[in-house]
């Protein structure tokens, strides 16, 4: 499936994700998650909200869909109070979504795109994956597509043209999944996703090779449309990831995704990100 197709096929989702909107009342906090969300173990998820439901006070629904598209869909339909989004569409929507916070990972609120091959393919960089079958994570996600899609534009290239074949695997674990199966040489992979698997699914990693780094990008942010950024629910999340290094479930939660917290952030950390989509969006 070409990037294009797949892309028609996320914006249907996305509205029929509106379709089936979440629930919100007086007193309680809905976040949504995303395929940046490295784990979708039920342990994390009922670790995660027992820390905010206690730091908050509030009564809190954490929404899971599928797409980045879709969970950027219900934050700006107001279905969201917050949400755990890419740097991608939050430079899309600049005007209207505003940083809650940021993870540090590593000690910084930064990261990296991995361009990866299978283990025994011979490619040492991108340029050596030409017409071959490509894994993208998302349409909407930076390291997982939209890197890759501006290193090609800068060299006059498109993925249609470049790669024999392309397709969106719709999770960073996905596409290094694919890889080391073999449904492609080659994948855009999130690198904090990639390194945490190293060490938490070897076997997989190991089938694969980073044979591409990108610059260093601000990390994908919790966001909340700006005219909520003062509100309740909003604030109390603020407080309550700001707090988690001190909390003992706080830590359990950060030890889990390893992280090393969360820190308030300008919109301009996504600065780089900002000129990469413009770099794009000249060539379509």
């Amino acid at each position: 499936m070409t990037p294009h197709r797949a892309t028609r096929r996320v914006a249907l989702a996305g509205t029929l994700a509106l379709l089936a909107r979440p629930t919100r009342a007086a007193g309680t906090l809905t976040v949504g998650l995303t395929p940046v969300f490295l784990d979708s173990d039920l342990e994390l998820l009922r670790d995660l909200d027992a820390y905010l439901s206690a730091a908050t006070g509030l009564g809190v629904r954490l929404v899971k869909r599928r797409t980045y598209q879709e969970i950027t869909a219900l934050l700006l339909a107001g279905q969201l109070d917050a949400a755990w989004i890419c740097g991608y569409p939050f430079v899309q929507h600049a005007a209207r979504l505003a940083v809650v916070a940021v993870p540090l990972h590593r000690g910084r609120p930064l990261y990296q795109s991995y361009q990866i091959a299978r283990a025994d393919h011979a490619a040492k960089r991108l340029e050596d994956l030409r017409g071959t079958t490509h894994a993208f994570s998302d349409p909407d996600s930076n390291s997982g597509f939209l890197v890759t899609r501006y290193l090609l534009a800068a060299a006059g290239e498109r993925p249609e043209t470049f790669f024999a074949r392309s397709f969106f695997t719709f999770g960073h674990r996905n596409v290094i999944r694919a890889v080391q199966a073999g449904l492609a040489e080659g994948g855009s992979v999130d690198g904090y996703v990639w390194e945490v698997m190293a060490e938490r699914e070897p076997a997989i990693v190991a089938g694969t090779r980073v044979i591409g780094r990108s610059d260093w990008h601000g990390f994908p942010p919790i966001a909340s449309l700006a005219g909520a950024r003062r509100s309740e629910p909003v604030r109390a999340l603020a407080a309550a990831l700001a707090a988690m290094p001190e909390d003992p479930k706080g830590r359990a939660v950060l030890a889990t995704l390893q992280l090393d917290g969360f820190v308030p952030a300008e919109p301009a950390l996504f600065d780089s990100i900002a000129r990469m989509s413009a770099v794009v969006r000249a060539q379509t």
